[in-house]
């Protein structure tokens, strides 16, 4: 009962306050003082510059805007806190200093308001870099209160639900988002900078191809035709190559209508990248050179802390081929296995569940998954997948039975997947038709059949390397977000009754 009383008393107060902000705003308006009209204000400085330079800043007239974080008075001088993009400064208000009619305009301001001030860059007595105000300007009133005051950001599906309030009472959250916008320009600068191609390629795909996922579906009335949301760019790339542009990246949403976890979000951000005339092993030597680059180039650092672990991105990663990691974190020796039937039975063994129709390739992937991948702490290439699960990928020439494929695995979690693209049009077709065999067995991830796609490779692919990088999932690392919702802005909610 006392939870609901506060609870209703912190409600009623909260109603009190916004009668209070939207009586304020009414006065403005009825003195001719609307911030709303307003269109414009010029800045010429922000709160982080004039820290950072403060002695070549001292003195100089400055312009700049922001939120009222705080406010202090003291009769006829107060102090308040604003913050901008990049940071918080003091201003120190005299009503000598700004006039009567101004001062008393300032003292009514509330924490939320935004304004725009004019001053003189000092430094007061007890050291603190401020500015002393000649001029201040509401520029937007604030109707309600921030929630920082009032109830606090606690509650962590308010602050997904409403990312505006955490960007602004939570500076690092500022901070983790100033970061991801570096990491994808780093990102680009890699790649930009040896000769790739930034390209863009359908949000909308008659066939959901490139992955295996289940897609969301729409429909296109004039067409009169279901489309599907991309689950990934990679059939649309791969034509690119045979078009002959040769080194390729996209870097955009992808959508898979499959389950949430701090790992997953329906929607998500992916990078995947072609070469021309490379293969796997090319693509590892890219992947591990391009995320160490960026942690470089964003953090200064190659050694980063996760979830209170060192996590080492300095080239050259460990590399294990799947049978070798089951080996050696399951022991079992998957070469010496030699029919379905007998890894089946292991993997029961194991307690590891597989159906009755599983392949020995499906087994080991089930018990690399099982017993693996949760050990794979520091950057780790696995190679050598099993055809069966690896629908796009070459075989390997001295075993057919396995492709020439690794996923990046860093702090137990998949960061990425390349291949050596398959470039065989007649073995492409048998692999889609198996694939097809499985979706009439009910499996809804299962690759449909792409015809064009085949009449592309036709036409001939040359031999072609391939990466997909799970972007929201490095930034976590580089970040140290435990979440996926923890870096993106809008994260996918349920509607709130």
């Amino acid at each position: 009962m006392s939870g609901n009383l506060e609870n209703n008393m912190e409600i009623k107060d909260t109603n009190e306050l916004i009668k209070v902000r939207r009586q304020k705003l009414k006065e403005l308006q009825e003195n001719g003082k609307d911030p709303f009209k307003i269109v414009k204000y010029d800045v010429t400085s922000s709160a982080a510059y004039i820290i950072e330079n403060f002695e070549a800043m001292e003195g100089k007239e400055v312009s700049l805007a922001g939120r009222i974080m705080s406010k202090r008075g003291m009769g006829k001088a107060s102090f308040c806190d604003i913050q901008d993009r990049d940071g918080r400064i003091q201003l120190y208000v005299r009503i000598n200093e700004i006039g009567e009619e101004a001062y008393e305009d300032f003292k009514k301001f509330d924490i939320g308001d935004i304004i725009g001030v004019k001053g003189e860059v000092f430094r007061t007595h007890k050291g603190e870099i401020s500015i002393k105000a000649t001029e201040i300007t509401m520029l937007a009133k604030s109707l309600l209160p921030l929630p920082e005051k009032w109830h606090g950001l606690k509650d962590v599906d308010l602050r997904y639900r409403q990312r505006y309030l955490d960007l602004i009472v939570n500076p690092e959250v500022r901070k983790t988002f100033i970061i991801r916008s570096k990491i994808i320009k780093a990102i680009r600068k890699y790649l930009d900078d040896r000769d790739f191609l930034e390209v863009d390629t359908p949000l909308l795909n008659t066939i959901p191809g490139g992955a295996a996922a289940r897609p969301f579906i729409t429909h296109h009335n004039t067409l009169d035709i279901d489309l599907y949301l991309r689950i990934a760019p990679e059939l649309y790339l791969k034509r690119l190559i045979v078009g002959g542009l040769e080194r390729v990246y996209e870097m955009g949403r992808m959508f898979r209508n499959e389950g949430m976890s701090v790992k997953h979000n329906p929607e998500f951000t992916m990078m995947e990248v072609y070469q021309a005339y490379t293969d796997y092993k090319g693509m590892m030597e890219l992947a591990e050179n391009m995320i160490s680059y960026v942690a470089k180039e964003v953090l200064g650092t190659t050694k980063v802390v996760y979830q209170g672990q060192e996590i080492d991105l300095t080239p050259p990663w460990r590399r294990l081929t799947m049978t070798e990691a089951v080996n050696m974190y399951a022991g079992v020796d998957f070469d010496k296995i030699t029919s379905d039937e007998e890894a089946r039975k292991i993997a029961k063994e194991k307690n590891v569940h597989v159906d009755d129709n599983m392949t020995k390739g499906e087994v080991l992937n089930a018990m690399f998954e099982e017993f693996v991948e949760e050990h794979l702490v520091q950057p780790t290439f696995i190679y050598d997948y099993p055809v069966e699960v690896s629908p796009l990928t070459k075989r390997k020439p001295d075993k057919p039975e396995l492709t020439e494929r690794f996923e990046i695995f860093i702090t137990g979690r998949e960061m990425g997947n390349a291949y050596s693209e398959l470039n065989d049009p007649i073995d492409q077709r048998e692999r889609f038709i198996e694939q097809m065999k499985k979706r009439e067995k009910g499996d809804e991830e299962a690759n449909m059949m792409d015809e064009d796609f085949l009449n592309a490779l036709e036409y001939g692919m040359p031999p072609t390397g391939g990466l997909g990088v799970g972007i929201d999932r490095l930034i976590m690392l580089l970040t140290d977000s435990y979440s996926i919702r923890d870096v993106l802005l809008f994260p996918t909610m349920k509607p709130r009754d």
